[in-house]
Order: structure tokens, then sequence, then C-alpha cells
């Protein structure tokens, strides 16, 4: 009970939420926001200001310091007294301020201590509402009474009354409130218990008497131990119904159901446990919304589980198809569903810990430029997130190369996407970044590419080349994981050191490490048709030949400028180009492809 609010009978018997953790918080909460009885005691206006002499040099006058009223002087110290020395467990103070005159042998411990029980479960009392005037309210009719508050008992409201006494002019809690104390004890005392219970037990701790806390301990723990017998027998039954399903939705639905209904189940025990605390004040307020908030909690704990089993199902099933667009998207979908669901959540136990929010929401909509601009670089990422699910150019489990760098999309999330280098390392980019990055994803290849150039020795013979292209080319064709158009081997130039040939194919197979295998495979067979040849790879190096040189063919010389002459008498010298006549007589004099060779046979056919 504390003196700085009230709760009338009409106030619900609290109930409370379904876990240790309500209890930590309601404690908290009472025992950090109650202020102290002791400490409500009105403050003393300030003594009007006195003019002071700027130009005197003597020391100021302290200013007068107001005494508190006495203990009995108004209604309102007497019944703060009243109410501290119950608190106290001071019964043999707190009597002086009950006025016993009409009673016949009275014991007033007894009494204090027994109206000190009662307003703990009935009354809220308000000491700003009672007056700190020594002749009580002026405006209630009585001047030597005043009204505390009034208890609602079966028989009708019974007024707390403070009155003045004509003998020694204090004030008293009055008889005819004090002659109704017994009865009143006996309707919400707390009967045996009461009798019983050792006075500390009776002690306040902030908004609860001890004895409270640890009955509602009790239950909590009683409740707890309840809920877990009552889910685990009826996950026994449901379990045999669930097993006879062919579907795996209705287990998972199951197993994550068993938290938020023994949550559910819990605050239904300890609201039936909490009623005969008697909790009330604002305990019983606190009790009853985060009974509310955590019940609300647990709907959202089963709604955000659910969506995991949604996911994971649809994802299941997506597991063997082609398309792996959707299994994309699910994850995010998963995220942006329980993001959804924790603001659904969040905004209801606002509204029912009394805040309005609508206005919240307006709020958000007066502030929304300024986030817009905080979090330009979150809606960027968020755009860039929806980019890449609309585009596809990756999908999780993608081996891709993004700018310098070389690896398999792990995670797409809201904001950035997770990449699991060659180096087993993770590359978080943000999405916004990874959106605009240029990316190669050889995941999406039907075909990888095996090409390669050939250096043979300058010593071998055209007829030499020519086994080697024949070789490798049917090698190509034959091959039975090299896809025949195109399969080409070219003799493509006069290198350095050696004379090159291009071997260009594609490998039927989109798995990097079972090209590999094939790769190894054809440049083996490839070195086998080059040593049939007779033939060897060069390799860097300079030949010096010793010998007479032959010198030039001197009748061939006197035959091309004889050549040449003829030409130029003729004006025919096709330099630097030859004239158009010229150009269709030597139109298709040269035979391609050569005689003798396999194709040529053909066309002639």
């Amino acid at each position: 009970m504390n003196s700085q609010g009230r709760v009338g009978p009409e106030s619900q018997p609290a109930r409370s939420g379904g876990a240790l953790l309500l209890i930590s918080s309601l404690w908290v909460l009472c025992w950090v926001t109650t202020p102290n009885a002791a400490s409500a005691q009105t403050p003393t206006p300030f003594p009007p200001v006195e003019q002071v002499d700027l130009t005197d040099d003597s020391e100021p006058a302290p200013a007068p310091v107001l005494d508190p009223p006495a203990p009995r002087a108004t209604p309102r110290s007497a019944m703060l007294s009243f109410l501290q020395a119950a608190r106290a467990g001071d019964y043999e103070r707190a009597a002086e301020f009950l006025d016993l005159s009409q009673l016949e042998d009275p014991d007033g411990p007894r009494l204090a201590r027994q109206l000190k029980l009662v307003l703990d479960q009935t009354l809220w009392i308000e000491l700003e509402r009672i007056s700190d005037l020594p002749d009580g309210d002026p405006t209630d009719g009585s001047p030597s009474r005043d009204k505390a508050g009034e208890i609602e008992a079966s028989r009708g409201k019974v007024p707390v009354l403070l009155e003045r006494s004509r003998r020694d002019g204090e004030w008293r809690i009055a008889p005819r409130t004090v002659g109704r104390i017994e009865a009143l004890y006996g309707e919400f005392g707390l009967g045996i218990l009461g009798e019983y219970l050792p006075p500390v037990m009776f002690r306040s701790l902030g908004e609860l008497q001890l004895w409270q806390w640890t009955s509602l301990l009790a239950v909590v723990l009683l409740a707890y131990v309840l809920a877990a017998i009552t889910i685990a027998a009826a996950l026994r039954v449901a379990r045999r119904f669930v097993a006879k399903s062919e579907s795996k939705i209705d287990d998972d639905l199951l197993e994550a159901a068993v938290g938020p209904l023994t949550a559910l189940l819990m605050i239904l025990f300890i609201s039936v446990g909490v009623l005969p605390l008697r909790i009330t004040g604002p305990a019983s307020s606190l009790v009853a919304a985060l009974s509310q908030v955590f019940t609300i909690l647990a709907f959202a704990w089963f709604t955000i589980r659910a969506a995991d089993v949604a996911s994971r199902t649809f994802e299941r099933r997506l597991a063997a198809s082609t398309d792996t667009t959707v299994l994309t998207i699910i994850p995010v979908g998963r995220r942006l569903t329980k993001f959804f669901l924790s603001l659904i959540a969040i905004l209801a136990v606002l509204q029912n810990l009394g805040f309005n929010v609508l206005s919240i929401i307006a709020g958000l909509g007066v502030v929304g430029i300024g986030v817009a601009l905080a979090a330009q670089k979150t809606f960027e990422n968020f755009f860039g997130t929806i980019s890449i699910l609309i585009d596809q150019p990756i999908r999780r489990g993608d081996f891709c190369r993004f700018g310098d760098q070389v690896g398999t999309v792990e995670d797409i999330g809201l904001r950035s996407t997770r990449i699991r280098t060659l180096d087993r390392t993770i590359i978080t980019l943000p999405n916004a970044d990874f959106s605009m990055v240029r990316i190669e994803n050889f995941t999406a290849r039907d075909r990888i590419r095996f090409t390669t150039l050939l250096g043979l020795r300058y010593e071998t013979t055209p007829d030499q080349m020519r086994h080697v292209l024949i070789g490798i080319k049917r090698l190509l064709v034959s091959h039975a994981r090299v896809t025949p158009d195109p399969a080409r081997v070219r003799f493509v130039g006069f290198g350095s050191h050696s004379l090159d040939l291009e071997i260009f194919a594609y490998v039927d197979t989109a798995d990097w490490n079972e090209f590999l295998s094939i790769r190894e495979d054809l440049l083996l067979r490839i070195m086998d048709a080059v040593a049939a040849s007779g033939t060897a790879f060069a390799f860097p190096s300079q030949t010096i030949y010793l010998g007479r040189d032959s010198g030039l063919d001197a009748e061939r010389a006197r035959l091309a400028e004889t050549d040449v002459a003829h030409a130029r008498e003729r004006r025919e010298l096709a330099l630097p180009d030859p004239t158009a006549e010229a150009v269709a007589e030597l139109r298709g004099s040269i035979a391609y492809p050569p005689d003798g060779s396999a194709a040529s046979a053909g066309s002639r056919e």
C-alpha cells in the first residue's frame, strides 16, 4: 500500500504473465516506480521574499525555516503519520492516530494493524486530496471532519474519516471508522493467515507485502510445473495423431507451438492463482498490463515460428526444382514476414501499455523524411536487394566472379550478400554495391570452354603438321564429352620458338570438377597424337646451324627480275594492287580444300 494513489473496489483481481520474467519485471518496476510514503509529505511553501537593502554592508538575516506541521495538526499529516508508522510495523505509534475514545478496553495496536491490512486490500489513499489545513477542507461542509476515501464493503460503502478531537484539537481517524475496523477485517482480512504469519511477512516491498511476493513467486513456479506437465501430456497424445499424417508440416507446427502454448497456459494458471493474493493499487494495474503484454508476445512468438515452418516447407518442396528463383526469394520473404509480425506485436504492446499508437504512427510520418535521409544507405541496399531478386543475376549457391573476387553465394539478405571465397573467407557486400558491380556467373553456364595453344618444333614437316591436325580433330569429334560444334584445331602461326596450333571446343558439363577431369583426359590424348606424328612440343630455345651457305639462286633471281621488267613495260605491275581484270582472271584459280584432302573429294562428288 502506498499513500500516493488510489484504486477503488471496482479494480479487478490481478492477472499476471506466464514466466519468471514477469515476476522479475513486476518486482523491479514496482520497486523502482513506487515513491516512498515517507517522502509523500506536501512540501512547505517558500517563505515570502523580503526586501534587501543592497547598500547595507551588514550580513543578511537568514531566511526563516518553517517547521512541518505536527503529526496530528492537519488531516493529511495525521493520515500520513498513521501510514508511515503502519508501514514501518510500529503499530504502537500507529494506534496514536486512531480515536479510541468510544471503545471499551480497546487494543489499539491490533486495530491499527487490522486497518492497515484492510486498506492494503481495498483502498488506495491519495494524500493530495486530503486537506492540509488545520481546520480541514472548508468546502465539504464539515470543518472538523475530512474523508480520505470509501471502502466498498458487502453492506455498503464505509467512509474512512479523519476527525479533529474536541478534547485536544488534534486530528485522528474518526471513531465511526475505528468502530468498523473489526467488521472490515473480518471481510477483507487474511483470516487465519493474518493471525499466524510473523509480522515481518507484512512488511511492504514496493507496492506489495512480503507475503504477497512470496506467494506470487510460489504461484509462478507452480504454474510453470503444471503447464509443463499439461503440455507434455497433450504432446504425447497429439504426436500419435500427427504421426499418422504423411505431411511433415503438422509435425513442425506442433513442435513450434510447444513454447508459446506453455507460456499461455502459465498465464492462465497464474491468473487463477493470484486471485487470493488481493493485489491492489498500481501493482494490480501493472500486473494486468504485463499479463496482456506477455499474452501478445506469446501469440507473436507462435506466428513467427509458424512463418519459419512455412518457409522450411516451401524450401523442401522446391528443393528438387531446377528453378531456384523462388528458393532465393523465400529467405527474404521469411525475414520480411517476421519483421512485420514483430512490428505489429510491438505496436500492440505499446497500445496495451497505454501509449497512443495512432499518434506514434502519425509521428513517424512527420519524421519520415528525416529518417529517410538518415537511412539513405539502408534504403539503397533494400532496393538493391529487390533488383537482385527481380533480375536474378545470382542465386544462393551460385559460383561467380564479382569484380576481382571469386566465390560462392551463401546468402542474399535484406541489406547485404555474403559470399564464400576460395580461401574459405566470407565477404559481405552491400546489395546497393553488389547490384552495380560486374557479375560473372559460372553456375549459369551450360558448357565449359576448352581451349589451349600448342607449340610444335620448327623441325616439324608440313605432312607431320597435317598428321597432328587430323589426329587432334578426330579426337575432338570422337570424344563423348566434347560437343562436335564447334570443335576445331587450326595451324595459326609461326611463333618465335614454335609452330603454333590453336584448339577450341566445348566440354558438355557445368561442373567444374568434372571439367578438370575431362580436360586432363583430352590433354593426355593430345600428347599421344603429337607423339604419333613423330614430332614434339617446342620450348623457348635457339638453334645454331653450322654449315656451308649455298647462297641465293642466281637463275631464279634473274627470271624474277625479267618478269618484273616485262610487267613494268606492259604497265601490268600488280603493285600496289592488281587490276580488276587480273583479279577476275585469277579468282578461283587455287582450289580449296587442297587436292588430296577428304573435303576436296566430297566437293567433287
